[in-house]
Protein backbone atom coordinates (compact mmCIF):
# COMPACT_ATOMS: atom_id res chain seq x y z
CA UNK A 1 0.00 0.00 0.00
CA UNK A 2 2.74 2.15 1.30
CA UNK A 3 4.75 1.56 -1.77
CA UNK A 4 1.58 2.51 -4.25
CA UNK A 5 1.02 5.92 -2.39
CA UNK A 6 4.62 6.47 -2.97
CA UNK A 7 4.23 5.41 -6.88
CA UNK A 8 0.98 7.84 -7.22
CA UNK A 9 2.89 10.61 -5.30
CA UNK A 10 6.12 10.50 -7.71
CA UNK A 11 3.52 10.42 -10.93
CA UNK A 12 1.33 12.92 -10.25
CA UNK A 13 4.30 15.68 -8.44
CA UNK A 14 8.07 14.22 -8.36
CA UNK A 15 7.68 13.31 -12.12
CA UNK A 16 6.51 17.12 -13.67
CA UNK A 17 7.86 19.94 -14.55
CA UNK A 18 8.04 22.95 -12.15
CA UNK A 19 5.79 24.41 -14.20
CA UNK A 20 3.22 21.58 -14.64
CA UNK A 21 3.57 21.41 -10.29
CA UNK A 22 2.18 25.13 -10.95
CA UNK A 23 -0.21 24.38 -12.67
CA UNK A 24 -1.22 21.18 -10.88
CA UNK A 25 -1.89 23.10 -7.90
CA UNK A 26 -2.96 26.09 -9.39
CA UNK A 27 -6.10 23.86 -10.75
CA UNK A 28 -6.92 22.04 -7.37
CA UNK A 29 -7.04 25.70 -6.09
CA UNK A 30 -9.09 26.19 -8.81
CA UNK A 31 -11.58 23.86 -8.47
CA UNK A 32 -11.64 24.04 -4.38
CA UNK A 33 -12.70 28.02 -5.22
CA UNK A 34 -15.65 27.18 -7.40
CA UNK A 35 -16.58 24.51 -4.77
CA UNK A 36 -16.14 26.05 -1.38
CA UNK A 37 -17.83 29.62 -2.26
CA UNK A 38 -20.36 28.39 -4.53
CA UNK A 39 -21.92 25.45 -1.86
CA UNK A 40 -20.72 28.09 1.24
CA UNK A 41 -22.37 30.67 -0.25
CA UNK A 42 -25.88 29.17 -1.13
CA UNK A 43 -26.39 26.26 1.52
CA UNK A 44 -25.35 27.80 4.64
CA UNK A 45 -27.81 30.71 3.83
CA UNK A 46 -30.46 29.07 2.72
CA UNK A 47 -30.37 26.82 5.68
CA UNK A 48 -30.74 29.61 8.28
CA UNK A 49 -32.68 32.01 5.71
CA UNK A 50 -35.42 30.20 3.94
CA UNK A 51 -38.62 30.00 4.98
CA UNK A 52 -40.16 26.75 6.32
CA UNK A 53 -42.95 26.38 3.82
CA UNK A 54 -43.22 23.61 1.24
CA UNK A 55 -43.11 25.82 -2.02
CA UNK A 56 -40.07 27.80 -0.87
CA UNK A 57 -38.25 24.21 0.49
CA UNK A 58 -39.01 23.33 -2.75
CA UNK A 59 -37.54 25.93 -4.45
CA UNK A 60 -34.32 25.59 -2.33
CA UNK A 61 -34.17 22.22 -2.81
CA UNK A 62 -34.14 22.56 -6.70
CA UNK A 63 -31.71 25.74 -6.23
CA UNK A 64 -28.97 23.42 -3.95
CA UNK A 65 -28.89 20.66 -6.53
CA UNK A 66 -29.09 23.19 -10.16
CA UNK A 67 -25.90 25.03 -8.51
CA UNK A 68 -24.64 21.63 -7.33
CA UNK A 69 -24.72 20.31 -10.68
CA UNK A 70 -23.09 23.78 -11.92
CA UNK A 71 -19.81 22.96 -9.47
CA UNK A 72 -19.40 19.65 -11.29
CA UNK A 73 -20.10 21.18 -15.31
CA UNK A 74 -17.10 23.69 -13.60
CA UNK A 75 -14.98 21.03 -12.53
CA UNK A 76 -15.17 19.25 -16.06
CA UNK A 77 -14.28 22.14 -18.01
CA UNK A 78 -11.53 24.07 -15.60
CA UNK A 79 -8.91 21.85 -17.63
CA UNK A 80 -10.30 22.48 -21.33
CA UNK A 81 -10.92 26.15 -20.97
CA UNK A 82 -7.40 26.32 -19.00
CA UNK A 83 -5.67 24.74 -22.25
CA UNK A 84 -8.07 27.10 -24.84
CA UNK A 85 -6.35 30.04 -23.06
CA UNK A 86 -2.80 28.78 -23.02
CA UNK A 87 -3.36 27.99 -26.54
CA UNK A 88 -2.72 24.08 -26.39
CA UNK A 89 -6.20 23.12 -27.68
CA UNK A 90 -9.04 24.45 -29.12
CA UNK A 91 -12.67 24.82 -27.19
CA UNK A 92 -15.48 22.60 -29.24
CA UNK A 93 -18.29 25.55 -29.94
CA UNK A 94 -20.93 23.73 -27.75
CA UNK A 95 -18.71 22.95 -24.37
CA UNK A 96 -20.60 26.12 -22.17
CA UNK A 97 -23.79 24.80 -23.49
CA UNK A 98 -24.79 23.42 -20.05
CA UNK A 99 -22.88 25.69 -17.90
CA UNK A 100 -24.92 28.35 -19.59
CA UNK A 101 -28.13 26.30 -19.62
CA UNK A 102 -27.81 25.74 -15.42
CA UNK A 103 -26.75 29.31 -14.97
CA UNK A 104 -30.15 30.35 -16.52
CA UNK A 105 -32.30 27.71 -14.51
CA UNK A 106 -30.43 28.49 -11.18
CA UNK A 107 -30.85 32.65 -12.44
CA UNK A 108 -34.39 31.78 -12.77
CA UNK A 109 -34.80 30.07 -9.58
CA UNK A 110 -32.92 32.71 -7.57
CA UNK A 111 -35.46 35.46 -9.34
CA UNK A 112 -38.66 32.78 -7.98
CA UNK A 113 -37.40 33.24 -4.66
CA UNK A 114 -37.51 36.68 -4.71
CA UNK A 115 -41.27 37.01 -6.22
CA UNK A 116 -42.14 34.85 -3.57
CA UNK A 117 -40.86 36.01 -0.69
CA UNK A 118 -39.20 32.46 0.12
CA UNK A 119 -35.87 33.79 1.93
CA UNK A 120 -35.02 36.50 3.65
CA UNK A 121 -32.93 39.30 1.52
CA UNK A 122 -29.68 38.67 2.54
CA UNK A 123 -30.20 34.76 1.65
CA UNK A 124 -31.02 36.13 -1.69
CA UNK A 125 -27.92 38.01 -2.65
CA UNK A 126 -25.64 35.78 -0.92
CA UNK A 127 -27.46 32.73 -3.60
CA UNK A 128 -27.17 35.23 -6.37
CA UNK A 129 -23.29 35.14 -6.07
CA UNK A 130 -23.18 31.97 -5.61
CA UNK A 131 -24.91 30.68 -8.65
CA UNK A 132 -22.63 33.13 -10.59
CA UNK A 133 -19.48 32.02 -9.36
CA UNK A 134 -19.29 28.61 -11.16
CA UNK A 135 -19.83 30.01 -14.85
CA UNK A 136 -17.94 33.41 -14.32
CA UNK A 137 -14.53 31.40 -13.14
CA UNK A 138 -15.01 29.54 -16.73
CA UNK A 139 -16.15 32.49 -19.22
CA UNK A 140 -13.33 34.63 -17.96
CA UNK A 141 -10.73 32.79 -20.10
CA UNK A 142 -13.06 32.16 -22.66
CA UNK A 143 -14.25 35.71 -23.94
CA UNK A 144 -11.84 38.66 -23.64
CA UNK A 145 -11.83 41.08 -21.00
CA UNK A 146 -13.87 43.44 -22.85
CA UNK A 147 -16.69 40.97 -23.56
CA UNK A 148 -16.89 39.92 -20.57
CA UNK A 149 -17.62 43.04 -18.55
CA UNK A 150 -19.65 44.05 -21.00
CA UNK A 151 -21.89 40.95 -20.77
CA UNK A 152 -21.55 41.01 -17.06
CA UNK A 153 -22.82 44.75 -16.92
CA UNK A 154 -25.91 43.81 -19.02
CA UNK A 155 -26.51 40.89 -16.68
CA UNK A 156 -26.41 42.65 -14.16
CA UNK A 157 -28.87 45.34 -15.49
CA UNK A 158 -31.15 42.23 -16.47
CA UNK A 159 -31.23 41.18 -12.62
CA UNK A 160 -31.38 44.65 -11.46
CA UNK A 161 -34.80 45.38 -13.31
CA UNK A 162 -35.83 41.91 -12.56
CA UNK A 163 -35.58 42.27 -8.89
CA UNK A 164 -37.27 45.71 -8.94
CA UNK A 165 -40.40 44.19 -10.65
CA UNK A 166 -40.53 40.92 -8.85
CA UNK A 167 -39.58 42.45 -5.32
CA UNK A 168 -40.93 46.66 -6.04
CA UNK A 169 -37.81 47.36 -3.77
CA UNK A 170 -35.32 50.20 -5.66
CA UNK A 171 -32.71 49.17 -3.05
CA UNK A 172 -32.75 45.43 -3.60
CA UNK A 173 -32.00 46.17 -6.80
CA UNK A 174 -29.47 48.23 -6.60
CA UNK A 175 -28.05 46.01 -4.36
CA UNK A 176 -28.41 42.73 -7.45
CA UNK A 177 -26.46 45.10 -9.99
CA UNK A 178 -23.75 45.70 -7.08
CA UNK A 179 -23.43 42.02 -6.26
CA UNK A 180 -23.34 40.92 -10.29
CA UNK A 181 -20.98 43.16 -10.57
CA UNK A 182 -18.93 41.89 -7.31
CA UNK A 183 -19.22 38.36 -8.82
CA UNK A 184 -18.18 38.92 -12.09
CA UNK A 185 -15.14 41.02 -11.28
CA UNK A 186 -14.32 38.72 -8.74
CA UNK A 187 -14.51 35.97 -11.22
CA UNK A 188 -12.54 38.04 -13.65
CA UNK A 189 -9.52 38.49 -11.28
CA UNK A 190 -9.26 35.32 -9.69
CA UNK A 191 -9.08 32.99 -13.39
CA UNK A 192 -7.73 35.63 -15.47
CA UNK A 193 -4.77 36.44 -12.63
CA UNK A 194 -3.89 32.35 -12.26
CA UNK A 195 -4.40 32.14 -15.96
CA UNK A 196 -1.64 34.82 -16.88
CA UNK A 197 0.72 33.35 -14.37
CA UNK A 198 0.58 29.81 -16.12
CA UNK A 199 1.32 31.67 -19.20
CA UNK A 200 4.12 33.55 -18.05
CA UNK A 201 6.07 30.50 -16.14
CA UNK A 202 4.85 28.39 -19.39
CA UNK A 203 6.53 31.20 -21.63
CA UNK A 204 9.67 30.66 -19.05
CA UNK A 205 10.11 27.14 -19.01
CA UNK A 206 9.73 27.46 -23.27
CA UNK A 207 12.47 30.16 -22.99
CA UNK A 208 14.31 27.73 -20.87
CA UNK A 209 14.19 24.72 -22.72
CA UNK A 210 15.08 27.00 -26.36
CA UNK A 211 18.15 28.43 -24.09
CA UNK A 212 18.82 24.61 -23.11
CA UNK A 213 18.76 23.71 -27.50
CA UNK A 214 20.56 26.69 -28.53
CA UNK A 215 23.22 25.61 -25.84
CA UNK A 216 23.14 21.89 -27.61
CA UNK A 217 23.32 23.50 -31.57
CA UNK A 218 26.31 25.91 -30.00
CA UNK A 219 28.21 23.12 -28.85
CA UNK A 220 27.60 20.67 -31.55
CA UNK A 221 28.69 23.86 -33.84
CA UNK A 222 31.82 24.19 -31.78
CA UNK A 223 32.60 19.94 -31.69
CA UNK A 224 32.23 20.92 -35.69
CA UNK A 225 34.48 23.49 -35.98
CA UNK A 226 37.30 21.81 -33.30
CA UNK A 227 37.00 18.85 -35.81
CA UNK A 228 37.31 20.59 -38.98
CA UNK A 229 40.36 22.15 -37.60
CA UNK A 230 41.67 19.20 -36.26
CA UNK A 231 41.11 17.12 -39.51
CA UNK A 232 41.59 19.57 -41.79
CA UNK A 233 45.94 19.89 -41.31
CA UNK A 234 45.99 16.11 -40.73
CA UNK A 235 44.46 15.16 -43.76
CA UNK A 236 46.50 17.79 -45.86
CA UNK A 237 49.42 16.64 -44.73
CA UNK A 238 48.77 12.69 -45.18
CA UNK A 239 47.43 13.31 -48.79
CA UNK A 240 50.73 15.10 -49.43
CA UNK A 241 53.40 12.05 -47.98
CA UNK A 242 51.17 9.80 -49.37
CA UNK A 243 51.17 11.42 -52.71
CA UNK A 244 55.22 12.30 -51.81
CA UNK A 245 55.12 7.81 -51.22
CA UNK A 246 53.79 7.11 -54.25
CA UNK A 247 56.18 9.22 -56.32
CA UNK A 248 59.16 7.66 -54.27
CA UNK A 249 57.56 4.30 -54.63
CA UNK A 250 57.59 4.23 -58.43
CA UNK A 251 61.19 6.05 -58.33
CA UNK A 252 61.92 2.85 -56.26
CA UNK A 253 63.69 4.83 -53.66
CA UNK A 254 63.40 3.44 -50.22
CA UNK A 255 62.62 6.85 -48.76
CA UNK A 256 59.26 5.78 -49.93
CA UNK A 257 58.77 3.45 -46.95
CA UNK A 258 59.81 6.15 -44.14
CA UNK A 259 56.82 8.41 -46.06
CA UNK A 260 53.95 5.86 -45.01
CA UNK A 261 55.41 4.95 -42.19
CA UNK A 262 55.23 9.05 -41.12
CA UNK A 263 51.50 8.91 -42.58
CA UNK A 264 50.79 6.17 -40.22
CA UNK A 265 51.91 8.04 -37.78
CA UNK A 266 49.98 11.05 -38.60
CA UNK A 267 46.78 9.13 -38.62
CA UNK A 268 47.37 7.36 -35.13
CA UNK A 269 47.83 11.13 -33.56
CA UNK A 270 44.84 12.19 -36.05
CA UNK A 271 43.03 9.69 -34.21
CA UNK A 272 44.11 10.51 -30.42
CA UNK A 273 43.50 14.36 -31.04
CA UNK A 274 39.76 13.53 -32.63
CA UNK A 275 38.97 11.58 -29.34
CA UNK A 276 40.07 14.26 -27.17
CA UNK A 277 38.09 16.42 -29.12
CA UNK A 278 34.94 14.39 -28.18
CA UNK A 279 35.75 14.24 -24.74
CA UNK A 280 36.21 18.08 -24.88
CA UNK A 281 39.53 18.21 -23.22
CA UNK A 282 41.53 19.03 -26.15
CA UNK A 283 43.58 22.44 -25.70
CA UNK A 284 46.01 23.81 -28.26
CA UNK A 285 49.58 24.43 -26.88
CA UNK A 286 50.86 27.07 -29.06
CA UNK A 287 54.70 26.38 -28.68
CA UNK A 288 54.01 23.03 -30.07
CA UNK A 289 51.51 24.22 -33.01
CA UNK A 290 54.36 26.42 -34.16
CA UNK A 291 56.80 23.66 -34.06
CA UNK A 292 54.26 21.05 -35.72
CA UNK A 293 53.93 23.70 -39.06
CA UNK A 294 57.44 24.93 -38.95
CA UNK A 295 57.97 21.02 -39.50
CA UNK A 296 55.24 20.32 -41.76
CA UNK A 297 56.14 23.55 -44.15
CA UNK A 298 59.44 22.16 -44.17
CA UNK A 299 59.09 18.78 -45.17
CA UNK A 300 56.36 20.04 -47.35
CA UNK A 301 59.01 21.67 -49.32
CA UNK A 302 58.59 25.13 -47.98
CA UNK A 303 60.79 27.38 -46.47
CA UNK A 304 59.59 28.75 -42.88
CA UNK A 305 60.63 30.75 -40.58
CA UNK A 306 59.58 30.99 -37.05
CA UNK A 307 59.69 34.12 -34.84
CA UNK A 308 58.86 34.85 -31.34
CA UNK A 309 58.30 32.41 -28.24
CA UNK A 310 55.13 31.54 -26.43
CA UNK A 311 56.07 31.32 -23.52
CA UNK A 312 55.00 32.90 -20.73
CA UNK A 313 51.86 33.29 -22.77
CA UNK A 314 48.47 32.59 -20.49
CA UNK A 315 46.76 29.96 -21.58
CA UNK A 316 43.41 31.12 -22.95
CA UNK A 317 45.60 33.12 -25.63
CA UNK A 318 47.78 30.44 -26.03
CA UNK A 319 44.92 27.98 -27.26
CA UNK A 320 43.26 30.61 -29.63
CA UNK A 321 46.58 31.46 -31.44
CA UNK A 322 47.50 28.30 -31.49
CA UNK A 323 44.20 27.36 -33.55
CA UNK A 324 45.12 30.22 -35.77
CA UNK A 325 48.57 28.47 -36.27
CA UNK A 326 47.05 25.70 -37.06
CA UNK A 327 44.58 26.69 -39.77
CA UNK A 328 47.36 29.46 -41.64
CA UNK A 329 49.35 26.26 -41.76
CA UNK A 330 46.60 23.99 -43.23
CA UNK A 331 45.50 27.03 -45.54
CA UNK A 332 50.00 27.18 -46.59
CA UNK A 333 49.42 23.51 -47.62
CA UNK A 334 45.63 23.65 -49.44
CA UNK A 335 45.91 26.94 -51.41
CA UNK A 336 48.19 28.57 -53.82
CA UNK A 337 52.11 27.32 -54.33
CA UNK A 338 54.02 29.10 -51.32
CA UNK A 339 57.71 28.53 -51.60
CA UNK A 340 58.21 30.76 -48.48
CA UNK A 341 56.31 31.38 -45.59
CA UNK A 342 56.82 33.33 -42.19
CA UNK A 343 55.27 33.04 -38.96
CA UNK A 344 56.17 35.53 -36.18
CA UNK A 345 55.09 36.30 -33.11
CA UNK A 346 55.38 39.61 -30.81
CA UNK A 347 54.26 42.07 -28.65
CA UNK A 348 52.54 45.42 -29.45
CA UNK A 349 51.43 47.07 -26.24
CA UNK A 350 49.47 45.45 -24.15
CA UNK A 351 48.68 42.48 -27.46
CA UNK A 352 49.82 39.76 -28.81
CA UNK A 353 50.76 39.72 -32.31
CA UNK A 354 50.92 36.48 -34.49
CA UNK A 355 51.44 36.91 -38.48
CA UNK A 356 51.75 34.42 -40.77
CA UNK A 357 52.58 35.27 -44.44
CA UNK A 358 53.01 33.31 -47.51
CA UNK A 359 53.95 34.18 -51.07
CA UNK A 360 52.09 31.97 -54.24
CA UNK A 361 48.58 32.95 -53.15
CA UNK A 362 46.38 32.32 -55.78
CA UNK A 363 44.92 35.99 -56.75
CA UNK A 364 40.99 34.62 -56.54
CA UNK A 365 41.17 33.64 -53.19
CA UNK A 366 43.94 35.15 -51.66
CA UNK A 367 41.47 37.56 -50.13
CA UNK A 368 39.18 34.99 -48.27
CA UNK A 369 38.76 36.76 -44.93
CA UNK A 370 36.25 34.77 -43.42
CA UNK A 371 33.40 36.99 -44.88
CA UNK A 372 32.40 34.13 -47.53
CA UNK A 373 32.00 30.84 -47.92
CA UNK A 374 35.26 29.50 -46.28
CA UNK A 375 34.94 28.07 -42.82
CA UNK A 376 38.50 28.16 -41.20
CA UNK A 377 38.73 31.81 -40.79
CA UNK A 378 35.18 32.39 -39.57
CA UNK A 379 35.56 29.62 -36.91
CA UNK A 380 39.23 31.31 -36.01
CA UNK A 381 37.31 34.98 -36.35
CA UNK A 382 34.48 33.35 -33.62
CA UNK A 383 37.42 31.83 -30.89
CA UNK A 384 39.36 35.10 -30.83
CA UNK A 385 36.06 36.77 -30.04
CA UNK A 386 36.09 34.83 -27.11
CA UNK A 387 39.67 36.08 -25.62
CA UNK A 388 39.13 39.54 -27.16
CA UNK A 389 40.77 39.26 -30.31
CA UNK A 390 41.16 40.10 -34.15
CA UNK A 391 42.05 38.30 -36.92
CA UNK A 392 42.73 40.46 -40.66
CA UNK A 393 43.29 38.11 -43.83
CA UNK A 394 43.84 39.34 -47.29
CA UNK A 395 46.84 39.84 -49.53
CA UNK A 396 49.73 42.27 -48.78
CA UNK A 397 51.28 42.35 -52.32
CA UNK A 398 51.37 40.48 -56.00
CA UNK A 399 50.76 36.79 -55.04
CA UNK A 400 51.68 37.70 -51.20
CA UNK A 401 48.75 36.26 -48.79
CA UNK A 402 48.74 37.61 -45.03
CA UNK A 403 46.95 36.63 -41.98
CA UNK A 404 47.26 39.04 -38.32
CA UNK A 405 46.02 37.79 -35.35
CA UNK A 406 45.95 40.13 -32.13
CA UNK A 407 44.70 38.78 -28.70
CA UNK A 408 45.19 40.87 -25.64
CA UNK A 409 47.11 40.09 -22.72
CA UNK A 410 44.31 38.74 -20.39
CA UNK A 411 47.46 38.57 -17.65
CA UNK A 412 50.84 39.95 -18.10
CA UNK A 413 53.40 37.29 -19.44
CA UNK A 414 55.80 35.84 -17.00
CA UNK A 415 58.33 36.33 -19.62
CA UNK A 416 58.04 39.14 -22.30
CA UNK A 417 58.29 37.84 -25.92
CA UNK A 418 60.69 39.38 -27.99
CA UNK A 419 60.26 40.04 -31.50
CA UNK A 420 63.11 38.58 -33.29
CA UNK A 421 64.01 35.73 -31.50
CA UNK A 422 63.98 32.31 -32.87
CA UNK A 423 61.24 29.83 -31.82
CA UNK A 424 62.49 27.28 -29.81
CA UNK A 425 62.77 23.64 -31.17
CA UNK A 426 61.33 20.76 -30.48
CA UNK A 427 57.62 19.82 -28.77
Amino acid sequence: MIARIRAWQRRTWHDRSKAARVELQTVVLWICSIWIFSLSWQALPLVSGLHHDPLALTLGGLLLLVNFLQCVAAHRLVKPVLDHYLGRAELPPRTLWTPTALLGLALALVLALRALHAAIPSTDMLVLGAVLMPFGMLYALVVSIREFVRQAAVLGGVLAVATALARADAAEAVASGALTTFAAGFSLLASRCAAWTLAVLWEAERAREVEARLAVAEERLRFGRDLHDVMGRNLAVIALKSELAVQLARRGQPEALEQMIEVQRIAQESQREVREVVRGYREADLGAELTGAQGVLTAAGIDCTVTGSAAGLPAPVQSALAWVVREAATNVLRHGDAERCAVSLSMTGERIVLCVENDGAADDGAADDGQGKGSGLVGLRERLSEVGGTLRAGPAGPGVFRLTAEVPLLSPPSSPVLPGRVGEAAS
